[in-house]
C-alpha cells in the first residue's frame, strides 16, 4: 500500500519491507560474527514495538541463545512521553551473560539508559543494543549503540511494529506521516 491512514494522519510508504529485510541480514551477520563464542546469548525484545524485528533477526541468528521479551511504554500519540514505564519485566537470569537489546527505534535514548541501567543491577557480562531505526538527530545519550540497521530523520514513522496510537504495527513496510 502507498498510503494509510490511521486515526487523524495519513501516512505514505517511506521504507520498503526489501529493505528492511536486507538491512536486518546485514546486522544479523555482524551479531553472528561478534558474539559466537558467547556462552548462550539473551536477546532481549522490547515490546511492543520491536516483536517483528525481534522475529525477522532471530530468523538469520545462528547463535545457541535465548530469547524473551520485556515491555516498556514512552509514548504517546506521535511523542514520547520521557517517562518510561517496565509493563512486563525479565523474567531470565542473565548473570554472567551478554544481552543483546533489541529496540524497535531509539530517538530521544530515554528508554535505552533505563533499561541499561535496570539490567546492570541483574549483573550480565555485557549488554549489547541492537535497534531496527535510529534517529542520530535525536539520539543524545552515551550509551553506545552496537548494531543499527537504518538511520532515519527525526520522522515519526508506523509499521513493521511501530504504531501511532495502537493502529499501523500490522504492515511489512514502514511509513512516514505524508
Amino acid at each position: 500500500m502507498e498510503r494509510i491512514t490511521l486515526h487523524d494522519k495519513t501516512f505514505r510508504t517511506y521504507i520498503p519491507y526489501a529493505e528492511i529485510d536486507k538491512a536486518i541480514s546485514k546486522v544479523a551477520q555482524q551479531i553472528n560474527r561478534d558474539l559466537m563464542n558467547e556462552d548462550r546469548p539473551v536477546f532481549l525484545g522490547i515490546l511492543n514495538g520491536s516483536f517483528m524485528f525481534t522475529s525477522d533477526l532471530m530468523k538469520k541468528i545462528d547463535l545457541n541463545c535465548m530469547v524473551t521479551f520485556v515491555k516498556l511504554a514512552s509514548y504517546s500519540g506521535t511523542e514520547s512521553t520521557g517517562d518510561v514505564k517496565e509493563v512486563l519485566g525479565l523474567c531470565a537470569d542473565i548473570t554472567g551473560r551478554t544481552v543483546v537489546v533489541v529496540e524497535d527505534i531509539v530517538d530521544s535514548g530515554t528508554t535505552i539508559v533505563k533499561l541499561v541501567e535496570d539490567l546492570k543491577k541483574k549483573n550480565p557480562k555485557q549488554i549489547k543494543i541492537c535497534t531496527l531505526l535510529l534517529k542520530p538527530d535525536a539520539y543524545k545519550q552515551e550509551i553506545p549503540l552496537d548494531y543499527v540497521c537504518i538511520r532515519i530523520p527525526n520522522d515519526f514513522v508506523v509499521g513493521y511494529g511501530l504504531d501511532y496510537n495502537n493502529l499501523g504495527r500490522q504492515y511489512k513496510d514502514l511509513y512516514v506521516i505524508d
